[in-house]
């Protein structure tokens, strides 16, 4: 069976409205990459050295991220020559299934998150200011809300000015009751104040925005570790996710600020914002391959229900939708001749 039926396969079992979001989310990257795959795959009729070269090129330029792309072009070869392919055609499946692979290896499960069965789940949000991270805090309380969850949210991020007030605002809007306290407090008086309202109210979904200042990276340090400690010494085990909200249009700076909050806590995934607004969506692959951490979500539009569980076989598909149903087609045209 070809690589696109075994994808159309894995997602026909899955919402069709959720599919289209990836496509339609991926469109600049997909108009901007797949449509440079297809001007190169017209211009060279056979698979060789030249044509790797320009289709690392083509990786590059999507943010796709050096050592991926050298993985990448290192599995193609290997490929190629196993397949003994000649021409061209068809070499779009097989970007797809490496990139497909590259993103599942070591993958365990560890795309969903880390939901509690009793208690209130414990969800830490980090992340630079900008990055759309009062937003998606709003929208993952919503889905929860959606799904029949009770949700609280903690205003953490006491030194933004009007940042309280947006997560109040988004609060009000999805039906969540907020924990605050006044302009430039303690934010670890706040998750205190927070994981005890969660529990004294039986909450199934605490989830707690922060400060997004990468000025210093000790105080960063010292400030998560901080928060983590008396939520931690509140409930033990919380928080149970610690996602980092990413700006995917920053590109190559989403890399390095992943990078330092890393370093500064554990971070348990990565909710990157605004795929739809880049042409360089190859950055979850960079994120996943460089740094080990999984892409938990990926904001795919504006409206409300466009944060979305990120999907490898769906983010390909959306990648390369065009082409693999053309390759798919002639396939099928070939196969019905003979």
């Amino acid at each position: 069976m070809s690589f696109f039926k075994k994808l159309k396969e894995k997602i026909s079992g899955k919402p069709d409205e959720t599919t289209e979001k990836y496509k339609d989310g991926l469109e600049k990257t997909r108009t901007s990459f797949t449509s440079k795959v297809n001007d190169l795959v017209a211009r060279y009729r056979k698979v060789d050295e030249d044509f790797f070269e320009e289709l690392e090129e083509l990786l590059l330029q999507a943010d796709v991220g050096f050592e991926t792309v050298m993985e990448l072009m290192d599995d193609l070869r290997f490929e190629v020559q196993r397949r003994n392919v000649k021409d061209t055609e068809g070499i779009q499946t097989a970007i797809s299934e490496k990139l497909v692979d590259i993103y599942r290896k070591g993958e365990d499960g560890e795309g969903s998150l880390n939901m509690q069965e009793e208690g209130p789940t414990v969800i830490l949000f980090v992340g630079v200011n900008g990055v759309g991270k009062t937003t998606t805090i709003g929208k993952l309380a919503h889905r929860f809300i959606s799904e029949g969850k009770s949700v609280m949210l903690a205003a953490g991020d006491t030194f933004r000015a009007g940042a309280i007030d947006q997560l109040q605002v988004w609060g009000d809007r999805v039906g969540a009751e907020v924990i605050r306290h006044a302009e430039n407090s303690d934010p670890a008086a706040v998750m205190y104040d927070a994981v005890r309202a969660a529990k004294n109210r039986k909450v199934d979904v605490l989830i707690c925005d922060t400060a997004g200042r990468l000025q210093n990276k000790v105080n960063l340090m010292n400030e998560l570790e901080k928060v983590h400690r008396v939520i931690g010494r509140e409930l033990p085990d919380a928080p149970h996710e610690t996602l980092l909200a990413l700006d995917a249009t920053t590109g190559q700076n989403a890399l390095i600020q992943a990078e330092t909050f890393k370093e500064a806590t554990n971070v348990t995934g990565i909710v990157l914002t605004k795929l739809d607004g880049t042409a360089k969506g190859g950055i979850v692959l960079a994120i996943r391959n460089k740094l080990g951490i999984p892409v938990k979500f990926v904001g795919l539009g504006e409206g409300m229900e466009d944060l979305q569980p990120f999907d490898a076989e769906r983010y390909v598909y959306g990648l390369f939708a065009e082409g693999l149903e053309q390759e798919a087609e002639i396939l099928g045209q070939e196969k019905g001749e003979d």
